[in-house]
């Protein structure tokens, strides 16, 4: 059976160090691994893992191409890698740079809106959500008790604008915000992933929100570099799910998700 991490960050190794050391400022966290494309792989020597959905955040637009570049590049070396291209809501020409990351091999696009200071729905990322409508699927950071910009009812608004965008509402779809994203968004056509959640939430928490979900709309995803995805699957694998659920949420939704055969 395959396992698809559907969540990783990566960093080019000169910068890597550097790249991990803000997240953890950012979030006020120890993080777990280098951000390296190496110590990632390394996780598969320690659980079954067979395959990472791999990408990085633009903070500035001239950033965008050297980051699609890297996470090309990384796919090519690394068979175990699917791409996910990087955007930023100023980039000059966002439909160019789409259809050369397209043209690279990348799959999907990630955004952060958060760390990228910028409303999920702003008119800006809507316009780029109309280029990627019924083509490429979408990895966006859902959720955080501390800022706005990525509320689940951000995301309401764009599902309801572009019903054919194939979205991944990260981290459960928001499990930090009082309205949980559960509560705003589970009548949309949208799936969510278990990263940077599960520490959090506890056993029994996380077996309710895959519950009132469904085993259909969950894939499994770590958040490399913050938590170690051999530990991440030891602990959701443990949780009683059953072995048709598994297989779902550990690839075949995410196969599903990027279109990719594995």
């Amino acid at each position: 059976m395959a396992v698809i991490d559907v969540h990783a960050h990566i960093y080019p190794e000169k910068i890597a160090e550097r790249a991990v050391g803000a997240v953890g400022e950012f979030y006020l966290v120890d993080m777990y691994g280098q951000g390296t494309a190496a110590h990632l792989l390394a996780s598969k020597e320690q659980a079954p893992l067979t395959h990472f959905v791999v990408h990085s955040v633009a903070t500035k637009p001239s950033a965008v191409a050297s980051i699609n570049d890297f996470i090309a590049e990384q796919c090519r070396l690394h068979p175990e890698f699917i791409g996910f291209m990087a955007m930023h809501q100023d980039l000059e020409d966002p439909e160019t740079e789409i259809e050369r990351a397209v043209g690279l091999g990348l799959r999907g696009m990630k955004l952060h809106p958060d760390t990228q200071k910028v409303n999920m729905d702003d008119p800006r990322l809507m316009r780029i959500y109309g280029m990627i409508e019924g083509r490429l699927p979408l990895i966006v950071h859902t959720g955080d008790y501390r800022t706005d910009f990525s509320h689940p009812r951000r995301l309401k608004n764009i599902l309801r604008t572009f019903p054919n965008l194939v979205v991944d509402a990260a981290h459960f779809g928001g499990w930090s915000v009082p309205e949980i994203g559960y509560d705003v968004l589970h009548e949309e056509n949208v799936l969510i992933d278990v990263s940077s959640s599960l520490a959090f939430l506890g056993n029994r928490r996380t077996r309710e929100l895959v519950s009132l979900w469904g085993a259909d709309r969950v894939m499994f995803g770590s958040d490399f570099p913050m938590w170690d995805p051999a530990s991440e699957y030891d602990t959701f694998t443990s949780l009683g799910f059953s072995d048709g659920d598994l297989e779902k949420m550990l690839w075949k939704n995410a196969e599903r998700f990027t279109g990719v055969r594995v």
